[in-house]
């Protein structure tokens, strides 16, 4: 008989296998050590990883917010586009319109819906590419939430490694992969 790996495992109380994340594990795993342990340090191992955590959790739920308002912004330029083109398409409906009566000999009372269709055109294009500027900025702020998490998480697996290995220099490390995921998480808070 074979031993299934931890992260697959079902968890107390489950039917079902479920993977443990990565940095989750991690966190377990410093969280376990540090309260064998009798070194002191390794407490603000454990607190600097629980710090790290709670700020991942946040910039992620930041990241995901500003990814689905990017796509949501696209969206809406999109259809603004197509509402453009209908415009367009009205506008050269009447202006072949005007320019058949005007062959005929007849009067033409498109002309004047030829620049209505031109004027509501602009404003079509302007909302369209407003949306479009705001989707480019949620996008920009999904990719720094994004790097603040990525660098959390780092900080957190590098923090295991620290308690693992029992090397307090690389807890250092791990503080340093913290610090530029707060710069970022700051970052995308003052934009």
């Amino acid at each position: 008989m074979y031993a299934i790996p931890l992260k697959y495992r079902p968890r107390k109380g489950a039917d079902s296998v479920e993977e443990i994340e990565p940095v989750e594990h991690a966190q377990e795993q410093v969280d376990e050590q540090a309260s064998e342990s009798r070194e002191r340090w390794v407490l603000g191992v454990a607190l600097t990883a629980a710090l790290m955590a709670g700020i991942a959790a946040i910039a992620s739920s930041l990241s995901g917010h500003h990814e689905s308002e990017s796509v949501l912004d696209t969206i809406k330029a999109s259809d603004q586009w197509s509402y453009y083109q209908a415009k367009g398409i009205k506008e050269n409906t009447a202006a072949s319109e005007t320019r058949i009566l005007e062959a005929m000999g007849k009067p033409a009372p498109e002309k004047e819906n030829v620049e209505r269709y031109r004027k509501e055109k602009e404003d079509i294009k302007q909302k369209a590419d407003d949306l479009a500027r705001d989707s480019e900025l949620h996008m920009s702020q999904h990719h720094t939430y994004a790097q603040a998490v990525t660098l959390s998480q780092i900080a957190i697996a590098v923090a295991a490694v620290s308690v693992l290995t029992k090397r307090r220099p690389i807890w250092y490390v791990s503080i340093g992969f913290g610090v530029v995921g707060i710069f970022f998480l700051a970052k995308g808070l003052l934009v």
